[in-house]
């Protein structure tokens, strides 16, 4: 009787010990789960809120249907982690539903229109769509790599990004430099347009664009060197005569009182 006593009581610590395992496996394999699912989830988020973003830029149905389909992508990847889930399910039909309407929205475009810019006037926006721009040029080199964008694609947007990312860099500072000179500070002027001429000359790309705006700074940078040459001379005319007036003081001759 105590053998079987005994026998049972080290069976049961045995269950016991099988089923804590079992248990945590469980819970080990469902905190996987949770983990590679918010991992999704946040490139879903992150996804979401570039969409809104590039509201901001000029139309680009391409980069509207990458995004589509990367939020698309990370929805269906959700929805095999937890296949149970009925809210998921229900988001990965709407987003397939908006894949095929930005892919039919991009067919009836004739290739995209070159963008026509108009830089803001609030530094603080102009710095939110470099960043917007950043994120972007991101985005579609991780979805090149794993294998979401073919290279062709990838290559015509990131150069499309990278040409405006140098416009609006040059175009600020060229902005600044035309305010200061309107106002006459010459020096800020100077340094304003030779910093833009340098971001010019330091991109790899030479277009149209680079051409004509090198030579629009160029031309500036004349000018101000034509204004400072100006002045200059006319200070030290004004030094000469004042020289000459002193001179003239100091030698004439003296009254009589």
């Amino acid at each position: 009787m105590i053998t079987i006593i005994i026998g049972l009581f080290i069976a049961l610590i045995v269950i016991v010990v099988v089923v804590n395992g079992i248990q945590q496996h469980r819970e080990k394999l469902e905190q996987e789960k949770r983990a590679r699912a918010a991992k999704q989830k946040a490139i879903v988020d992150e996804t979401e809120e570039l969409i809104l973003q590039v509201a901001n830029l000029p139309p680009n149905p391409i980069i509207n249907n990458i995004l589509n389909k990367r939020s698309m992508n990370a929805v269906k990847a959700m929805s095999q982690i937890l296949p149970e889930s009925k809210p998921i399910r229900k988001r990965l039909q709407e987003m397939k539903a908006r894949v095929e309407a930005s892919a039919d929205m991009l067919k009836s475009q004739d290739g995209i229109p070159e963008e026509k810019f108009v830089l803001p006037d609030n530094e603080q926006q102009i710095v939110a769509i470099l960043q917007c721009i950043k994120k972007i040029r991101l985005m579609l080199k991780n979805e090149q790599t794993k294998g979401a964008l073919d290279p062709q694609t990838y290559t015509q947007q990131d150069k499309r990004f990278d040409s405006m990312q140098l416009k609006i860099g040059v175009e600020s500072l060229a902005k600044r430099g035309n305010k200061a000179y309107s106002n006459e500070m010459l020096g800020s002027a100077r340094q304003y347009f030779e910093k833009a001429l340098q971001t010019l000359s330091d991109h790899g790309t030479q277009s149209e664009y680079t051409q004509s705006k090198r030579a629009e700074l160029e031309q500036l940078l004349e000018e101000i060197t034509t204004a400072l040459k100006s002045s200059n001379a006319a200070d030290a005319a004004k030094k000469a005569k004042d020289e000459e007036d002193d001179l003239d003081m100091l030698f004439q001759p003296k009254k009589k009182w």
